[in-house]
C-alpha cells in the first residue's frame, strides 16, 4: 500500500525577498520521511490573499495532507488563517477556546489582550486547535490542512502536536555510496541497475572536494533488504 502525500506551502514575502531563509521546509520533510508520509511537492507563495487561496485548493485536492507555515500573528499582513478558510468554504471569526488560551496568556504576562492579538484567536469554523507550547497562539487543521507558524521553534514544536494525530505507513530509507568518479562516466551502469530495482528510488548528486570531482550514489526505499540488495550490486559497480 502506498504511503500517504504530503505538500508545503511556504508563506511569506520575507521569503521571497531573501530576508529570512527558510528552514521549515527542511526540518518537514525530514520528520515526514520518518513518518512514512512522503513529501511530493513545495511551494512558495507571497502573503496575498488569491495566491494563498488557490495554492491551498491546489495542494489539498492533490495530495492527503497540506501543511502551511507562516502568516498566522497579529499583524495586518497575516493573512492565512482568513485565506485558509476561504480556500476550505468555512467563515471565519474569534473562537471562545481561542480566545480563552491568549486571554490567560497575556493576563499571566501582564500584558493587555488588545485588538492585534485578538487576531490569533480567529479560527475556521470546524477547525481543531493545534497547540503551541512555546508561545500559545494556536494553529489549526482544517480537512486536510495543517496552519502553523512560520517562527521555526514554534513550527516545530506544532508539528510534534501534529504528527503523532496522523496515519503514516513504512518510512523512507536511503544509504549512500560516495565515488571519485563522475557522473557521466557512470550513468549507463547506474541507470541499468535503477531498471533493476523499479520499486527503488535511485539518484546521483556530484560534488567537488578539494579539485577532485565525485557522485554520491543515493539509493531510497521502504524495503530494508531490497535496499540492501541493490547496494550490494552497486558496491559490486562502483565500490
Amino acid at each position: 500500500m502506498a504511503n500517504p502525500t504530503a505538500a508545503m506551502l511556504v508563506i511569506g514575502d520575507e521569503i521571497l525577498s531573501g530576508r529570512t531563509r527558510d528552514s521549515n521546509l527542511h526540518y518537514l520533510a525530514g520528520e515526514l520521511t520518518r513518518s512514512g508520509i512522503d513529501l511530493r511537492e513545495a511551494r512558495v507563495v507571497a502573503d496575498d490573499h488569491a495566491a494563498i487561496v488557490a495554492a491551498v485548493r491546489a495542494l489539498s485536492a492533490a495530495h492527503d495532507h497540506v501543511f502551511t507555515s507562516g502568516g498566522i500573528g497579529p499583524t495586518h499582513d497575516d493573512i492565512t488563517a482568513d485565506a485558509v478558510a476561504e480556500a476550505m468554504g468555512a467563515p471565519i471569526s474569534h473562537r471562545a477556546d481561542a480566545m480563552a488560551l491568549l486571554q490567560a496568556h497575556y493576563d499571566r504576562q501582564g500584558m493587555p489582550f488588545n485588538e492585534a492579538r485578538q487576531r490569533m484567536a480567529r479560527i475556521p469554523e470546524g477547525a481543531r486547535l493545534i497547540d503551541n507550547p512555546i508561545s500559545v497562539a494556536p494553529g489549526f487543521s482544517i480537512g486536510n490542512v495543517h496552519v502553523m507558524a512560520g517562527v521555526p521553534k514554534i513550527f516545530e514544536a506544532m508539528l510534534a502536536g501534529v504528527l503523532p494525530t496522523l496515519t503514516g505507513g513504512a518510512p523512507l530509507l536511503s544509504q549512500t555510496l560516495r565515488v571519485l568518479r563522475g557522473e557521466g562516466e557512470i550513468a549507463a551502469d547506474f541507470a541499468a541497475l535503477a531498471a533493476e530495482y523499479p520499486d527503488l528510488s535511485m539518484g546521483s548528486y556530484p560534488f567537488s572536494l578539494n579539485g577532485a570531482f565525485g557522485t554520491n550514489l543515493v539509493i531510497r526505499g521502504s524495503d530494508p533488504a531490497r535496499l540492501d540488495a541493490a547496494m550490494v550490486r552497486l558496491t559490486g559497480l562502483f565500490g
